[in-house]
């Protein structure tokens, strides 16, 4: 079992910069990719970010690219993501997601929610205009 844990959410206003940071423990070993997911308010979950075991190559759904970035430091077993030019539609409880058994490896989808077997809790975020 992989336990997340979220933090770095909170209130910025529009234009603002925020980093939110995944601490995983357990058997983090096992843990491939790593992913962010986000849900706003009457919306369903959608897919942020996702960085490969490696850290080698990420993954960005098309409204974030050139604003978000994901990192991860897997000695620390920490993921990151750094958010820059936030905008008011970035509002959301954004999850921390991974992969525990390669299936993100062996289907090469990233983006599904369903091939991550591990999530935290949640950490909000509000941007103001």
């Amino acid at each position: 079992q992989v336990q997340l844990v979220e933090s770095g959410g909170g209130l910025v206003q529009a234009g603002g910069s925020q980093k939110l940071s995944c601490a995983a423990s357990g058997r983090t070993g096992s843990s491939y990719a790593m992913a962010w997911f986000r849900q706003a308010p009457g919306k369903e979950q959608e897919f942020v970010a996702a960085v490969s075991w490696s850290g080698g190559t990420t993954y960005y759904v098309d409204s974030v690219k050139g604003r978000f970035t994901i990192s991860r430091h897997n000695a620390m077993n920490t993921v990151w993501l750094q958010m820059n030019s936030l905008k008011p539609e970035d509002t959301a409880v954004y999850y921390c997601a991974a992969d525990g058994d390669m299936s993100t490896y062996y289907s090469g989808n990233y983006s599904t929610s369903t091939e991550y077997d591990y999530w935290g809790p949640g950490t909000q975020v509000t941007v103001s205009s």
